[in-house]
């Protein structure tokens, strides 16, 4: 299946072009622009450079939240038209469940226990296997030798977007808990030690962590095209199906122009 991914809930975005299970190529977004000026170019570019017509597309995926209301916003409308126009069917994925996806090979390479290495199908283990995963109950009580990786996303005000995993293999991460807006010092007090850390939040916040912690590197705190094409290509192989007329931005909370609106009674 090829698959067209596209990042926007952070500042640096990105689309990706993925062919059933391997990563053709992956653009990054210019850094001065709006998303809503650089994708659709990256999105020319993307395909021209992978040789595909744009009707190749079998499927759209797309971050739908949480993050940036207006890089959800132009991300998701950009599925959807793009998706319409081509007859392609899409899919939202988890944007923690993209940075946790992403830190994934990592966190195996480690060596910690429980965490087994998807074999090797080309020379970039990290984006090969997309074999379904069967389902788990996400239970927080859940316990094992898995590693177990905290991911936030900074919601302003004081708070994070938390939410736990346990990394079970290389291409596969399975939730330990809800998708939580908490206050920054609860969800620090949460963190297990030697757990691993990873998020947009820590580039304001990674100074207050605890020493007990293992911090991913920088460049996996962010949510990346291509783990949000892998994701959807697992998720497409186990019959999950998306909603073209239904797929929508989740934002964590109301934009501070509409709480403001609420307050004055409007």
């Amino acid at each position: 299946m090829r698959i067209l991914a596209l990042e926007t809930s952070d500042k640096t975005g990105g689309a990706a072009a993925i062919d059933g299970c391997n990563v053709l190529a992956e653009l990054t977004l210019d850094q001065n622009l709006r998303s809503a000026q650089s994708l659709a170019p990256a999105i020319k570019n993307l395909i021209e450079q992978v040789k595909w017509q744009p009707a190749d597309v079998q499927l759209v995926a797309v971050t739908v939240g949480p993050g940036s209301f207006t890089g959800l916003r132009v991300g998701v409308t950009t599925a959807k038209i793009f998706a319409y126009a081509v007859s392609a069917e899409v899919l939202g994925v988890d944007t923690l469940e993209s940075v946790a996806m992403n830190c994934a090979p990592a966190i195996c390479r480690t060596g910690r226990t429980g965490c087994q290495p998807v074999p090797t199908k080309s020379a970039d283990a990290s984006r090969t296997g997309c074999q379904p995963v069967p389902t788990k109950s996400a239970d927080p009580s859940r316990t094992g030798c898995q590693p177990v990786l905290h991911v936030s996303i900074d919601a302003q005000r004081g708070d994070v977007v938390a939410r736990t995993f346990e990394v079970e293999s290389a291409n596969h991460v399975q939730p330990i808990g809800p998708e939580e807006l908490i206050p920054l010092d609860e969800w620090l007090q949460r963190l297990t030690p030697g757990s691993f850390v990873s998020g947009p939040a820590l580039l304001r916040h990674a100074e207050r962590l605890p020493p007990n912690v293992a911090v991913m590197d920088r460049e996996l705190w962010f949510p990346c095209a291509a783990a949000v094409g892998l994701l959807a290509a697992r998720d497409y192989a186990a019959g999950r199906r998306g909603d073209i007329w239904k797929l929508a931005p989740r934002y964590s909370r109301r934009s501070a122009a509409e709480e403001k609106w609420d307050a004055m009674g409007r």
